[in-house]
């Protein structure tokens, strides 16, 4: 199966079913006849962009980043302000590192949109369970951004 065909059957298993595991979504990708390694399915879903977040029990499952996050009017700065404000506790600054902490398992969902938006002191993004840490170029662009995200909480 081609790599477009296999997302766009990821895409419809993640709408349609609560996936809370790579292993669960391999295992109903093999049950479809789509043949994948573990590998090939970590790929597909940072290419998809597919993120987890907690369903209705708490319990968290996989979902399309854009369709949980980015709302219909489109506006990318009120969507990402948002975010901040739902998902961010703290912000500090390393030399040249701005570090975000986030809710917990929430890191990944935050990064993910700060990646789509343009912000120009921003180098790279790594995120964990709950923190980012956003490399920039200098102190002097570490603390930016970390101004830029004090003022939106």
């Amino acid at each position: 199966m081609r790599k477009a065909q296999r997302h766009q059957v990821i895409k419809e298993v993640i709408r349609q079913e609560s996936i809370h595991t790579q292993e669960e979504l391999l295992g109903r990708l093999k049950q479809l006849g789509v043949d994948a390694t573990q590998a090939t399915i970590s790929r597909d879903i940072r290419d998809l962009k597919i993120v987890k977040t907690p369903d209705l029990n708490g319990e968290n499952h996989f979902v399309l980043f854009q369709e949980q996050v980015v709302p219909d009017e489109g506006n990318q700065e009120e969507s990402l302000n948002q975010l901040i404000q739902e998902h961010v506790t703290k912000v500090d600054t390393a030399q040249f590192l701005t570090i975000l902490h986030t809710l917990p398992n929430n890191a990944q969902l935050l990064a993910a949109a700060l990646d789509d938006y343009t912000l120009a002191q921003k180098v790279a993004t790594l995120a964990g369970y709950d923190t980012i840490v956003i490399i920039t170029k200098s102190v002097t662009d570490a603390q930016d951004l970390a101004d830029f995200f004090l003022s939106r909480l």
